[in-house]
């Protein structure tokens, strides 16, 4: 009688562990089924799953089937853009703007089309590198940027786009300044003038503007054009005298014999003259 009691436990054991690996290992990899849910229940799965596991793309299949098994629904318009927002939050950017424009082009009057141009747009400027690397995706996020400005002015990501914009055109300058001074460190004047002339030309509104004006009282004074030097000293010493950057070009030009003045009819004078009128900066 012993034998057989203890037989029929490891009998049941056996059994049990049976059970608990079904359940546990064969399931697991079970996908649900998801055509038995509804497209409300697939939705709050989508969310529940958003909220609670802390893995973005976990919930991203529920929003998909979302879409295939419930096509032309408010659910799957709804479910469209939280797969866009799910694969920004996940860093799978280019897919992010892939939803993004799906959604936009399929429904471009819906008070959500702010938001998914919003993440088309997140989707490029969070990517932009450190200033050493190539900024065509800082280009790229100007223009997104641009269109959330101009396509929805009211909207609530207006202003957030505004400032992103602003620090995405501060980094390009910040890139120009970079080859700037790398050129002019290896005394390639004339290349590195072009670039600090850029930032004064095409940056000015950006934090790099009085740095480029005394590269180019540097580079202008290596070349022998005077004139030129003490023009921008001029402008730098007009709008930011407060700056480091104006005692130094002031003493370059001392060292020099010459002082900051606007002289000649060169870029620079222009510039200096449609800054007396208001038309610069």
């Amino acid at each position: 009688m012993a034998g057989t009691a203890a037989g029929v436990r490891i009998g049941a054991a056996l059994a049990l562990a049976a059970v608990l690996s079904a359940c546990g290992g064969g399931s697991a990899n079970k996908e649900p089924a998801f055509e038995s849910f509804t497209a409300d229940e697939l939705y709050r799965q989508g969310e529940l799953k958003l909220e609670s596991d802390g893995k973005p793309e976990d919930a991203l299949r529920y929003f998909q089937e979302i879409e295939r098994l419930y096509p032309y629904t408010a659910y799957a318009k709804r479910a469209l853009i939280m797969q866009a927002f799910v694969l920004h939050k996940s860093k799978n950017y280019e897919e992010a703007r892939a939803a993004a424009q799906r959604f936009i082009d399929f429904y471009p009057d819906d008070e959500d089309a702010a938001y998914a141009q919003y993440l088309l747009a997140l989707s490029y400027y969070d990517q932009i590198e450190d200033v050493g690397r190539d900024q065509g995706l800082t280009f790229q996020a100007l223009v997104a940027m641009r269109d959330v400005i101009e396509k929805y002015p009211d909207s609530e990501y207006a202003q957030s786009a505004i400032l992103k914009f602003d620090l995405a055109f501060d980094h390009l300058a910040a890139k120009e300044m970079e080859i700037g001074r790398y050129y002019l460190k290896r005394k390639h004047y004339t290349a590195a003038l072009n670039r600090f002339r850029s930032v004064v030309q095409d940056f000015q509104t950006t934090t790099h503007t009085a740095e480029a004006l005394y590269r180019l009282v540097e580079c202008y004074l290596a070349l022998g054009f005077d004139a030129e030097a003490q023009t921008a000293a001029a402008i730098l010493g007009h709008n930011y005298q407060s700056s480091p950057f104006y005692q130094d070009a002031f003493n370059l030009l001392k060292g020099k014999g010459l002082s900051p003045e606007v002289k000649g009819d060169n870029w620079l004078s222009k510039i200096y003259r449609q800054m007396i009128r208001g038309e610069w900066l």
